[in-house]
């Protein structure tokens, strides 16, 4: 009864949590959005102290129910370990905890997630981000790819039910590092059950601490139990020793296939507050527990200070990106360094982003966090949909009054591209598409032909949002692009 309770509420979040990155009508995220804020590592980020002291106690007191439920990357193992087990049954086997390796990633985490410029190798482990990555950049195109199939069955039947959307890599480089996770998490889930949750995963090492002196735990009887190992051939966390009936609680990931297996009744979950297995080491691991969580509470604590105060598959062609010396973020996240510390590249935001605007970064620095470019598309003064779904408040709710006023960049007119000077002809395309009256023409002495205008900018009216740029008539290159604030302004 246990296990088929689990694996009922992990379908359901893992489905919920999977459609916030494939719907791109903003519909799910509107109901079922705070699935995104419950999940550990955006919660620490964010400094929600309600859901991260939750997920805690939640830990303590029925174990890693978090890993096995809650959380996208965990689930999405369980479904590939259970097509696994369809080839081969019993196919786990009882291995002794990789410490060295736990404590190493989490140390490596922690010190990258502070580190300025190295925080895309945080990003990589952290587990939220990294199934977003796979879930909006290897799961999204095949999804958009079927809504377009059913618009055109729909359309030859006279029906507008659904739309077409454009289906496109946003970034080559973010692809190719979603897939080879997705094809390495499935290995090794395939392989060995939970290996990547017990041996990678820096959620999965802070949250064993708790585990392993939770009140509610599975527990062997050993009156009832042979040896026979069923319950370890079956454990996908690879934590029972059932030869010493003994547990790993810090591996457990609650999944109760161990209860469902045992043919004896020998393992039930009931409440103890002390291992018997644990034995002489219970100090000891008591102080290393202490430590490493007081260790990661602070770090991440001192890094959500530092960012409040700092207060068919298409690839673009048509049109390039221009250089620039500050990438546009955002309105509501503030300033690039508050975007940056906060954002751990979950790729939510490009999901979402309505108007093709959002995608993920090729620089190094700020490697895989999304950043704003406008050859697709321009930021709508009205659209504030990126503000209503970041689960770490790298992206501050607005409303959409606010963001008119907020100025994230400004446009900067290149003279050899505009094909007024280029190409001798009057365009006014920027002028006329301005959304706030930042730009206006005015007579040049530089050019030949005295009766052709050229735009002259008011950096202080501009707010930045590539409308000019976007629809900027000239090729490769925009006479007129946008350049990004280091901190953004009110107008």
């Amino acid at each position: 009864m246990l296990r088929r309770i689990r694996i009922t509420l992990a379908v359901v979040f893992y489905t919920l949590i999977t459609l916030l990155f494939l719907d791109f009508t903003g519909t799910i995220h509107k109901y079922f959005g705070w699935l995104a804020d419950i999940q550990f590592i955006p919660a620490l980020l964010a400094l929600n102290v309600g859901v991260v002291v939750a997920l805690l106690v939640l830990t303590f007191l029925f174990g890693r129910v978090y890993c096995s439920v809650i959380c996208p990357l965990g689930v999405m193992q369980d479904v590939v370990a259970f097509f696994g087990k369809k080839s081969k049954k019993n196919r786990y086997s009882y291995s002794p905890a990789i410490k060295w390796l736990r404590y190493s990633v989490l140390v490596v985490f922690l010190a990258t997630l502070l580190a300025p410029g190295v925080g895309f190798i945080a990003h990589l482990v952290a587990p939220y981000s990294a199934y977003g990555r796979i879930a909006s950049n290897l799961f999204a195109p095949i999804y958009q790819l079927g809504n377009n199939l059913l618009a055109y069955i729909a359309e030859r039947a006279g029906s507008y039910a659904f739309y077409s959307v454009d289906v496109w890599i946003k970034s080559l480089l973010t692809f190719g590092i979603a897939a080879v996770t997705f094809v390495l998490i499935a290995v090794l889930a395939w392989r060995g059950g939970r290996t990547w949750c017990n041996t990678v995963c820096p959620v999965g090492t802070i949250l064993g601490f708790f585990a392993k002196y939770s009140l509610y735990k599975p527990v062997i009887d050993t009156e009832k139990c042979n040896s026979c190992g069923l319950c370890g051939r079956n454990c996908k966390a690879s934590c029972i020793n059932s030869k010493e009936h003994a547990i790993d609680y810090s591996r457990c990931v609650a999944c109760f296939d161990c209860i469902d297996r045992c043919n004896r009744g020998a393992i039930s979950y009931q409440l103890r507050t002390v291992a018997q297995n644990e034995g002489a080491e219970v100090d000891k691991s008591k102080r290393k527990f202490l430590s490493i969580s007081a260790l990661f509470l602070a770090t991440t604590t001192v890094k959500a200070q530092e960012q409040k105060v700092d207060g068919g598959l298409a690839i673009i062609e048509d049109k390039q990106r221009p250089e620039r010396k500050v990438s546009p973020k955002p309105a509501g996240s503030v300033s690039v360094k508050h975007f940056t510390d906060h954002c751990t590249a979950c790729q939510l935001c490009v999901a979402e982003c309505p108007n093709q605007v959002l995608r993920p970064s090729t620089d190094i620095e700020h490697l895989m966090q999304p950043e704003m470019s406008f050859e697709r598309g321009y930021c709508r003064p009205e659209c504030v949909r990126c503000t209503t779904v970041c689960p770490t408040d790298a992206i501050l709710p607005i409303k959409t009054a606010e963001k008119a006023s907020i100025s994230i960049g400004y446009a900067v007119w290149v003279k050899e591209n505009c094909k007024v000077s280029s190409e001798g002809i009057q365009c006014d395309a920027c002028y006329r598409n301005c959304p706030t009256g930042a730009i206006q023409l005015v007579s040049s002495d530089s050019l030949a032909d005295s009766s052709l205008k050229i735009p002259a900018i008011n950096t202080e009216r501009c707010i930045g949002c590539g409308k000019c740029e976007n629809l900027c008539p000239a090729r490769p290159l925009s006479g007129i692009y946008v350049e990004g604030r280091e901190v953004h302004s009110e107008i």
